[in-house]
């Protein structure tokens, strides 16, 4: 890139030297540890960044520092800027040390730059500035309208203004999906990079309102900085499943059955029927509902719903079956019988054990009297039996004195 310039006392006559200096450094042999020999290292900015060019040398000997661009022409000498662009800026001058900012780069800016120190010989050093073509936004085509469940879409992805040539990714949600290879085109005017990517998908109603995403890898931009999405929409036929109000209908009262189908487009019409039968003169359809105002036995049997979303019909089913009004009454007093049954048990029982626990004790209490009148049923009067029962043992014992 050719920048303006302005005359500079003396710089003519260095940047001659400089040339002169290349050539003959040529002709020297240079070590590595030369203490004089300049440094640099080679930069890589984004269009549009700034890139700061850093020259060094180890020790100084008064000698001045010069960074010139690619085209020779010198940018900076020591403090002195050389050329009328403003985008070039000082970043530090010292005796070992010479940096310079050149700001929104562009991609006519990219090449070797030359550091050089005025010594004998003139000693350079090169620096390459790579200059990365930042991608646009992605552009995603081919998706017009709605896709049946089991179709195919083709969506094509494009991104220009890359440089090296970016690569483009396809993502469902967050599951990165394959698509064809890229296609790189050159582009005419610049040394940038178009690419173009397709992706070919079988859609299935989990689909529905699922988000294509195409996102572009470059080195110039974090992950995820630019991106675009297409949201998909889905046709399929409707699930049907039917829903009864409760689940104990009982004869005499009101009853209905609710038709509940999910598909895109939502389902425009409904059809009852009654299997093997024609519907109960009792039961009225309205829309997704089924009513009926008194349950019959007779109204026992299968129900039908179909629903019709203009993609396809699907039907469901449902059997009724009438309970006995009594139903619930019955089922409270068996569970009634069933408590006072087991109530009736254990009293039962309880009374058994006072029983058997009384006789015991009776029992007991007579034996006791009984030994307390021991020996008066032999006695040969009363007044022997009251001696026998107050005293036997002792008369016992006199009758055994005695014989002694």
């Amino acid at each position: 890139m050719a920048f303006p310039s302005y005359p500079v006392p003396g710089l003519w006559t260095l940047s001659l030297l400089t040339l002169l200096g290349a050539s003959v450094q040529s002709n020297f042999i240079v070590f590595d540890d030369d203490p004089l020999q300049p440094v640099t290292q080679d930069e890589t900015v984004s269009v549009g960044g700034t890139v700061t060019l850093t020259c060094r040398v180890a020790e100084s000997d008064n000698s001045s520092l010069q960074w010139s661009n690619t085209a020779q022409q010198t940018l900076y000498f020591g403090e002195k800027r050389a050329l009328r662009d403003n985008r070039i800026q000082l970043h530090r001058s010292t005796g070992t040390e010479l940096s310079i900012t050149i700001g929104d780069i562009q991609l006519s800016d990219e090449g070797e730059y030359t550091c050089s120190i005025f010594t004998m010989p003139v000693r350079t050093a090169r620096a390459t500035v790579t200059v990365l073509g930042v991608p646009g936004k992605p552009q995603i085509s081919g998706y017009e309208d709605a896709v049946q469940e089991g179709g195919k879409v083709t969506l094509t992805c494009t991104s220009s203004g890359s440089k090296p040539p970016a690569k483009l990714r396809w993502y469902r949600d967050q599951e990165e999906l394959t698509g064809r290879p890229d296609v790189v085109e050159s582009n005419p005017d610049e040394p940038t990079y178009t690419v173009i990517s397709e992706l070919t998908l079988t859609v299935g109603r989990s689909d529905d309102n699922a988000l294509i995403a195409c996102a572009v890898d470059h080195p110039s931009l974090a992950p995820g900085d630019k991106r675009s999405e297409q949201p998909i929409r889905v046709l399929f036929t409707p699930d049907v499943t039917i829903q009864p109000e409760s689940d104990l209908p009982r004869e005499g009262g009101k009853f209905h059955l609710q038709c509940i189908a999910n598909g895109n487009p939502e389902p425009i019409s409904y059809v009852w029927q009654k299997k093997d039968g024609e519907l109960p003169p009792l039961a009225k359809v309205d829309g997704s509902v089924l009513r009926f105002e008194m349950l019959n036995k007779s109204d026992n049997g299968v129900y039908l719903c179909q629903a019709d979303n203009g993609i396809g019909n699907v039907q469901g089913q449902y059997t009724l079956l009438v309970q006995d009004p009594t139903a619930m009454s019955t089922s409270s007093g068996v569970d009634h019988a069933v408590i006072g049954g087991v109530v009736a048990v254990i009293v039962f029982i309880l009374l058994c054990l006072l029983i058997v626990l009384g006789r015991y004790l009776i029992r007991h209490k007579g034996t006791y009297l009984t030994h307390e009148a021991k020996g008066s049923d032999d006695a040969p009067d009363a007044d022997t039996a009251i001696i026998n029962a107050e005293g036997g043992h002792s008369g016992a014992e006199d009758k055994k004195e005695y014989f002694i």
